[in-house]
């Protein structure tokens, strides 16, 4: 995979490079990259916007004056790619409902045969969706413990299966989770994803969290 480094004066310029419509991003460089070749793009966004690592695969190319290439996302990058809109649009980060910082945690929760060790792709909040090539039955109660950067203990909660994606449904497979939460937890989990997303937004997370 060739990785490249994509700087955006601001976090405004993210329009300009990313097309909604097929879900592809520019990037100029006057690096002659295959059709095909798979790259990773570590994105940041200006002094104070998030840095995010994207996946694709090039699928296009311009030349001119300004030459690059054209880069097709897949199915893992989504909620990196929602959170990147809803910053630039404004607005969306104080709606903690609707935030979803993308990062990649630690994670063991209770499988049907026992524990399971993954990753989440995304938290907030009111829940966590876990990676998962056999999530577990919706509706179903598990109990999780999130591994966060820089907190000595794991995050410990209980929630409930809401939905599941299984890897014949062409995205990534695992299931949403609901926290079910006392208000003493509520609090612990909103102030530790608080934390979280002002890391990720400062660029203080380890890479290894940026998926």
């Amino acid at each position: 995979m060739h990785r490249i480094v994509l700087r955006l004066a601001s976090p405004a310029e993210w329009i300009k490079v990313f097309d909604p419509r097929d879900g592809t991003v520019f990037v100029a460089t006057d690096e002659q990259l295959a059709h095909g070749t798979e790259v990773r793009i570590d994105l940041t966004c200006g002094d104070e916007g998030p840095r995010v690592i994207l996946r694709g695969e090039i699928m296009g190319h311009r030349s001119g004056d300004a030459p690059g290439f054209i880069a097709a996302l897949g199915n893992a990058e989504r909620e990196k790619v929602n959170y990147l809109n809803g910053f630039v649009r404004g607005g969306l980060l104080n709606l903690r409902a609707h935030r979803r910082v993308p990062v990649k945690l630690p994670v063991t929760y209770g499988g049907l045969k026992g524990p399971c060790e993954t990753h989440s792709r995304d938290i907030n909040d009111q829940g966590v969706f876990v990676l998962s090539d056999e999530p577990l039955p919706e509706d179903a109660e598990v109990h999780l413990l999130i591994t966060l950067p820089n907190r000595a203990q794991p995050l410990s909660v209980v929630g409930i299966v809401s939905h599941t994606v299984v890897p014949e449904d062409e995205d990534v497979p695992g299931m949403g989770i609901v926290f079910r939460l006392s208000d003493a937890e509520r609090t612990e989990v909103s102030e530790a994803v608080d934390t979280l997303e002002k890391a990720f937004l400062s660029g203080e997370l380890p890479e290894d969290t940026l998926g």
